[in-house]
């Protein structure tokens, strides 16, 4: 007995299936894609961009003349805010509070309380490693709000 099967053709029908096929993980991975960035991005900055934008510039003349720099680190289980004047010197901030998290989703935000040391602000939080965003929001003795936004990295 003698086969006398042919090879298979790669016809156009095959070729239309392949690009298809292809077309359609594409489109799939970027439902999946944009459905993850819709459920993990809150969007909301402020309520009423107009308004906002009216008061920025009196808001940042104001928090510039406080002359504050802001630094931040973690360290053993717990992070570390330091607020100096022009002159180095330790600010103690009438009021702060402090959100600590990913800049990708906020299932990890946390707001942990600071307390003022007499140099700097300490609050206990453990934070595993990677890159974190402090949305710091403080008010100096004299009313002034200052709010700002510090990147922490934290290695293990």
């Amino acid at each position: 007995m003698s086969d006398n099967r042919q090879p298979r053709q790669f016809t156009g029908v095959h070729a239309a299936a392949v690009f298809a096929g292809g077309f359609a993980v594409i489109i799939a991975v970027n439902l999946v894609l944009a459905v993850s960035a819709v459920r993990s991005f809150p969007g909301l900055e402020v309520r009423n961009s107009y308004v906002a934008s009216q008061e920025f510039d009196t808001r940042r003349a104001a928090q510039e003349a406080l002359g504050w720099t802001v630094q931040a680190h973690a360290q053993a289980e717990s992070v570390v805010l330091t607020i100096s004047d022009r002159q180095g010197r330790a600010v103690e901030a009438a009021r702060i509070t402090a959100v600590i998290g990913r800049a990708t989703h906020m299932r990890d935000d946390i707001a942990p309380e600071f307390r003022f040391d007499g140099q700097a602000y300490v609050a206990r939080a453990d934070l595993a490693a990677g890159y974190w965003n402090i949305r710091l929001a403080a008010q100096a003795q004299d009313g002034t709000a200052f709010r700002q936004r510090l990147v922490l990295h934290v290695r293990e």
